[in-house]
């Protein structure tokens, strides 16, 4: 890549969007001991909540399917008229889909409504949005067991925080530096989502708030420009909702000479790629 780098940093990146062709990134690795649970414990029948366009549920949909567990997904907003791609495969792999007003989906966390839940679906095990428990940090923490080689910061994109708070927790007794770039306006939101999952408190880690370039799915010219110039440089596909804001960020960090001379820094690519569909 022609990117400016004063400081001879060397970056890497590790393609976890290649784990598989639905069930990529971080995805895989914040659901697997879910679905271990879920499988050990035979349950019959999984709930969780997502937009229309997320990874999220099109990967927990497909190994419900092929795990042949019931799935419910519940979706902030209503897309009956006009199903996006990820909500017409839900369709396919039988799911039950329920739509909810944005007012509805704000209760997601609530204990009060995930009680109301659980007593309509008194069977189901329920995922919260973007597989984000305390489950999903064993799963990331394997990212971190794979690496062959020292790294100065391993960066990621942060939208629900799993899958920072688990490169925290692997890396705490480590030298290594986690960086979040933030994918939505979230300054102090996302941290406090972060800490949440985390078993204590830990201080090598912070979270860039520069690039969401107006907030969650926003995007811009200069942002979409990126991710088609980064593609035709390195033929890795990118979409402008996650991995684009880690690597435009990226690029801009090292010009702009914020890591430390010759670094060795890791990019993560946790895939996803339904924004760009």
């Amino acid at each position: 890549m022609d990117w400016p780098n004063p400081h001879h940093c060397l970056l890497n990146i590790k393609r976890d969007d290649l784990i598989h062709p639905i069930i990529s990134g971080n995805k895989w690795r914040k659901l697997k001991y879910s679905l271990c649970h879920a499988l050990e414990n035979d349950c019959s029948h999984i709930v969780s909540f997502g937009g229309g366009f997320s990874n999220h549920l099109h990967a927990l949909a497909y190994c419900c399917k092929q795990l042949n567990i019931k799935f419910t997904a519940i979706v902030r907003g209503d897309y009956r008229a006009n199903p996006s791609p990820m909500l017409q495969d839900l369709s396919q792999w039988q799911s039950d889909i329920h739509y909810v007003d944005k007012l509805t989906y704000q209760r997601r966390e609530k204990p009060e409504y995930l009680a109301l839940l659980q007593k309509e679906y008194p069977d189901a095990m329920i995922i919260p949005e973007g597989g984000s428990n305390t489950l999903a940090l064993q799963g990331v923490a394997e990212i971190v067991n794979e690496l062959s080689g020292h790294y100065d910061y391993i960066v990621a994109p942060v939208a629900s925080g799993a899958t920072l708070a688990g490169l925290i927790h692997a890396t705490h007794q480590t030298s290594c530096k986690i960086l979040g770039i933030g994918v939505l306006k979230g300054e102090g939101y996302l941290e406090e989502l972060v800490q949440q999952l985390l078993p204590q408190s830990y201080g090598h880690w912070s979270i860039n708030h520069e690039y969401h370039c107006g907030g969650y799915a926003k995007s811009n010219i200069e942002l979409r420009d990126f991710c088609r110039d980064f593609y035709q440089q390195t033929q890795v596909d990118i979409e402008p909702v996650y991995s684009g804001k880690l690597f435009f960020a990226l690029r801009h960090l090292i010009q702009q000479a914020y890591f430390p001379v010759n670094s060795r820094i890791l990019a993560l690519h946790t895939g996803g790629l339904q924004g760009a569909r």
